[in-house]
Order: C-alpha cells, then sequence, then structure tokens
C-alpha cells in the first residue's frame, strides 16, 4: 500500500495548467481538493495563481470544512461583510444566492447583474483571494467577468498615470448593491485605498479602482475626479482585459483582487443560482 506522501507525491506529479483566455485565468487539473496539500502542491498553486491572477478546478466536490481548509492553505479566512450569518460553523462563508424560503433570500447579492467591483475594497485591510464554489447554475447568464488590473494600469495614457501617481480614492460599500448608485452618503463602510496598488508578492502595479464602488479621487476637483474615474472604468472593462467564466456546477475559482476586477452577467430570475464564497484576508494596499 502506498504511503500518505508517495499518494502525495503522485498527485502533485499530475498537476496541470492550461491558460483559459490572453487576459487571465488558468485551469488546474489533476487535483482533488478533498485530497490534503502538502508544501509542493501549495507551491505548484501559488505560481499558477500568480502568474494567471485567477485559477479554476472543474468537477470538484466540497463540502463547507472542505471548502474553507482549502482557503486556509493560502492564509487567514475573513468573516463575511455582510452582516448576515449563513454557516453556523465558519464566519468566513457566504452564500451568492438568489433562492429564497418565506420570501427573503438566503443567500447575498441574490438577482441580476452586478457592476465591476474588487472585494471588501471598502475594508482596511480587504480581501486579498475570494474563492467561490458553483452549487446550483442557471441554464444561462450569471457568468462572472474578471478584468486584469495589471495590463489594465500599465496601458493607461501617460498624462493619467501622472495625474493619478499618488493619489488616493474613496470605496464604499452599501448592502447588497449590485449596480452602482449616484447616491453613497448611507454607505454601509467605506475606506480611502491607493488609485494604483503594488502587489506584494510580484511586485507589479495594478489599477485599483471599480464602478460599483469607487467614489471619487483625493485631491481633485470633484468634477475632474468624477472624469477620470470614468475613463479608468471604461479603460479597465474593454473586452482585451476580460475572462468570462461560464459556470458549471463543481467550478471552483480563486481569483486575486490585489489585481483584478469582476463584474456578473444577468441571468432568468425564475432559475436558481447558489455558490459558496469564501475570502481570504489580505494587507492594507500600498
Amino acid at each position: 500500500m502506498e504511503t500518505t506522501a508517495a499518494n502525495l507525491d503522485r498527485k502533485s506529479a499530475t498537476f496541470a495548467v492550461r491558460q483559459l483566455s490572453p487576459a487571465l485565468g488558468a485551469m488546474i487539473s489533476g487535483v482533488d481538493l478533498r485530497d490534503p496539500i502538502d508544501d509542493a502542491l501549495k507551491q505548484k498553486f501559488l505560481d499558477a495563481w500568480h502568474q494567471h491572477l485567477m485559477i479554476l478546478l472543474r468537477n470538484q466536490t466540497l463540502d463547507e470544512d472542505t471548502q474553507v481548509r482549502f482557503a486556509e492553505t493560502f492564509g487567514s479566512p475573513a468573516n463575511t461583510t455582510s452582516g448576515r450569518t449563513f454557516s453556523a460553523k465558519h464566519p468566513s462563508v457566504m452564500l451568492v444566492s438568489n433562492i429564497r424560503e418565506d420570501g427573503k433570500p438566503i443567500g447575498a447579492l441574490p438577482d441580476g447583474e452586478m457592476h465591476f467591483h474588487t472585494d471588501q475594497c471598502h475594508q482596511a485591510t480587504p480581501a486579498k483571494a475570494t474563492m467561490l464554489y458553483a452549487i446550483e447554475v442557471p441554464s444561462k447568464g450569471g457568468n462572472t467577468l474578471f478584468s486584469n488590473a495589471y495590463t489594465a494600469y500599465e496601458t493607461l495614457p501617460e498624462d493619467i498615470k501622472h495625474r493619478i501617481a499618488g493619489r488616493r480614492a474613496l470605496n464604499a460599500y452599501t448592502t447588497d448593491t449590485t449596480l452602482r448608485t449616484a447616491n453613497y452618503d448611507d454607505a454601509k463602510s467605506s475606506y480611502w485605498h491607493p488609485v494604483v496598488r503594488t502587489h506584494p508578492a510580484t511586485g507589479r502595479k495594478a489599477l485599483y479602482v471599480n464602478r460599483l464602488m469607487t467614489r471619487e479621487i483625493e485631491g481633485l476637483p470633484r468634477e475632474e475626479s468624477d472624469v477620470i474615474l470614468q475613463k479608468l472604468f471604461d479603460h479597465q472593462e474593454q473586452q482585451k482585459f476580460v475572462y468570462e467564466h461560464v459556470w458549471r456546477p463543481g467550478d471552483i475559482l480563486m481569483w486575486d483582487n490585489r489585481c483584478t476586477l469582476h463584474a456578473r452577467t444577468d441571468f432568468p430570475a425564475g432559475e436558481r443560482r447558489l455558490l459558496r464564497r469564501v475570502t481570504i484576508l489580505g494587507e492594507k494596499p500600498v
């Protein structure tokens, strides 16, 4: 009978990475996340994640415990910020779902389209990673779009790079809001972060603003701030920077909130959608 170490060596040897799009993303095969992850396999995950910004594993069978254990491989799971409890065991677990019981959604962010954003950018210490696992998906729509914030920054016109250099922007969040609103006076939480942040692992600069939650750029007249932000939003959402993920049950994605944005496409209101989310605590952006 093979030893546990031998089993891990064999599983690590089958680890394969395939790029998903020119913009970002890679699919990893040869791994069952119900199995333990040793240091060598963890490093393979990290290398693929840092290179491709988002990784996908398909055909996974994950309960809450297994998903949280996988998240803990890469850091401390962050408690949800919605103010609701979704799991009796794990405060880091959030359900994203339009399923309703007694007329109330069992999950957060239940319906329709969602504008581009980065998770927890309204907090002092945002999530560095998000893991989203698909349990039920509609027949069409509800896809997740990912934008490469590295290339979005690198391809900015030099005059805009100069104007935003060293500046901070205000990110504000209102509960269960999926589309940008004109008024954010009733924001549940907000925080000022650099417009351009430096990734602590790769050293690359990424554009750290987003249409859903970024409200103003510090130190600029409001009208100029609004104009520049609109240009930044339009620029980073160009199709050439984006990968669109069409979900299947059993998919799990892990993306890097420090160098990506994500959004959701609309889907039929009468069809069920259920995904389980865990975020991993990051560091204060610089």
